[in-house]
């Protein structure tokens, strides 16, 4: 730790667009600053894992720098609870609880998260950043649309080129309804991302992006997919500390 942090589980109530359903909670994971006033807010969106250990890391790190973050679950509905290992059953496990989120569903989740973020003392009003990793890096793209996001950070989301959670147009088209800043990053070594993903990201992120803001696609050298988690087996250092760095620089901006 870099510094001292407070962090907890943290229930909140969401509405929920399932049948016969008029609401899911959301166990979130709520990390911030022990002693002084957070710089701003951040969203942090999981892998197919869940909230695990790395996530619930990856929050306090952020309170350490300063940040309050807010780590989510994005299986709220089929899992509120989930969490897997780095193994082939616990990929397995989250890939079902995958497809069954839809984007519809993300962006009520998401919403209700902010507000919550935003009624938290010091934190009134203010834009709030988002990173995601792996299926969260996507889902992170999509939440990027909401106004109240004003920097967003996605690692590693794959197939937004060719598919969007619940059907629709792929996810990145919906690009031109992002107004904060946006970095997307991904290893040249990453099996989920071929070059002609990557392409239609770079081109994606070229194509009308509002001058005043930050489009950017990073490609860490010898990286592979899920570079930043120390708890998987292609965790590059190197690659992991300059994405940190990076991630934090965007941050910075919403201070």
């Amino acid at each position: 730790m870099l510094a001292e942090v407070l962090a907890d589980w943290q229930l909140i109530d969401a509405p929920c667009s399932a049948v016969g359903v008029d609401s899911v909670q959301l166990r979130c994971w709520w990390a911030r600053p022990a002693t002084a006033p957070p710089k701003a807010a951040v969203l942090v969106l999981p892998e197919v894992f869940g909230v695990n250990g790395w996530v619930r890391g990856v929050a306090e790190r952020l309170a350490a720098a300063g940040y309050a973050a807010l780590a989510m679950p994005i299986f709220a509905r089929t899992a509120p609870a989930f969490e897997a290992s780095y193994d082939a059953a616990g990929l397995e496990a989250g890939r079902q609880h995958r497809d069954l989120v839809s984007a519809a569903d993300l962006l009520a989740d998401a919403s209700l998260a902010i507000g919550w973020l935003q009624a938290q003392p010091g934190l009134a009003g203010r834009p709030v950043g988002c990173v995601g990793f792996c299926f969260g890096g996507h889902l992170a793209l999509i939440a990027a649309t909401l106004e109240q996001v004003g920097a967003t950070c996605d690692f590693y989301g794959a197939r937004v080129s060719s598919f969007r959670p619940g059907g629709g147009a792929p996810t990145l088209a919906l690009l031109p309804q992002i107004g904060g800043d946006l970095i997307c990053f991904c290893g040249d070594e990453d099996p989920l991302m071929p070059p002609e993903e990557l392409a239609a990201i770079e081109q994606a992120l070229q194509a009308g992006a509002p001058a005043e803001r930050q489009r950017r696609l990073i490609i860490a050298a010898g990286a592979g997919h899920g570079y930043m988690c120390e708890a998987r087996s292609d965790y590059q250092a190197q690659a992991a500390e300059a994405g940190w760095q990076q991630m934090l620089e965007l941050f910075e901006q919403l201070s």
